[in-house]
């Protein structure tokens, strides 16, 4: 793996919260679409456990499960089997409002598609599940201003979506993932729309995040972003069919790349 990034395992003895029990946490999980002979399992008993402080890459090809993977723990779509399990809370227990609010409140995501509102400013995109969770509008705003600048982002804080770059939409919806205090933190390809610089810089931002005591997840099919993660997790056919930490991971990357 090229250009080796700084990461630091999840068992790190300065990590500020206790890594004992997983932040996410999937049990057999499996996802099937479909019925007869147009079934199609994209997830097939999927086994992972994320902890405090450890950031983890999800590789492979396309098709084999990374997005489905992560809409399942992010409690955005249903597993056909098995248990999503954040903070020690079975998600299929809370039913829908809880779910809703289990991920204002501790899960932020960062999608493909960015999923901005077009009514809303920057600021008012970043702060709005902020608000959803009842903090006040001027707290909620003055956190997404401190997560734009975090990003060099605070020139287009009142600018509408349809006013910004592919690029700059982006890093607006990974501030919204980040802004507050987000236990678990799921990217699918977070650095998609990206030059590399910036991406780099946001793999900055996702690590210390991590560092300061979230759990993440990202997606992506980057050999120089996946060196910032801990862990790379390696998907096939809804399969994880090898993991190894980073420092480990560069046999496994040239054999994978080799198929």
């Amino acid at each position: 793996m090229s250009s080796r990034a700084p990461s630091r395992s999840a068992s790190s003895s300065d990590s500020p919260l206790s890594v004992d029990a997983p932040v996410l946490e999937l049990r057999a999980l499996t996802r099937t679409h479909g019925t007869g002979i147009a079934e199609v399992h994209a997830l097939r008993g999927i086994d992972l456990s994320v902890h405090t402080g450890e950031l983890v890459a999800v590789m492979g090809p396309s098709g084999s499960g990374k997005s489905t993977l992560l809409t399942i723990a992010g409690g955005l779509d249903t597993a056909t089997s098995g248990q999503v399990i954040i903070e020690g809370q079975d998600i299929a227990g809370l039913g829908r409002k809880g779910v809703a609010a289990l991920r204002r409140r501790s899960v932020g995501y960062v999608f493909q598609d960015y999923n901005l509102i077009p009514a809303l400013t920057a600021a008012e995109n970043i702060a709005l599940p902020r608000e959803l969770d009842g903090v006040s509008v001027r707290k909620a705003r003055k956190e997404a201003r401190a997560a734009l600048e975090e990003l060099k982002l605070l020139e287009i804080a009142d600018r509408f979506p349809d006013e910004m770059s592919g690029g700059q939409q982006q890093r607006v919806a990974i501030a919204r993932a980040l802004v507050g205090d987000r236990r678990l933190v799921l990217a699918d390809e977070p650095t998609g729309a990206l030059d590399s610089e910036t991406g780099e810089a946001v793999l900055a931002l996702l690590r210390s995040r991590c560092d300061r005591g979230a759990a993440g997840v990202m997606v992506t099919h980057e050999p120089r972003y996946a060196a910032w993660a801990d862990r790379v997790v390696f998907l096939r056919d809804g399969s994880i069919i090898d993991q190894a930490l980073t420092a480990d991971a560069d046999s496994l990357l040239a054999a994978e790349g080799a198929k």
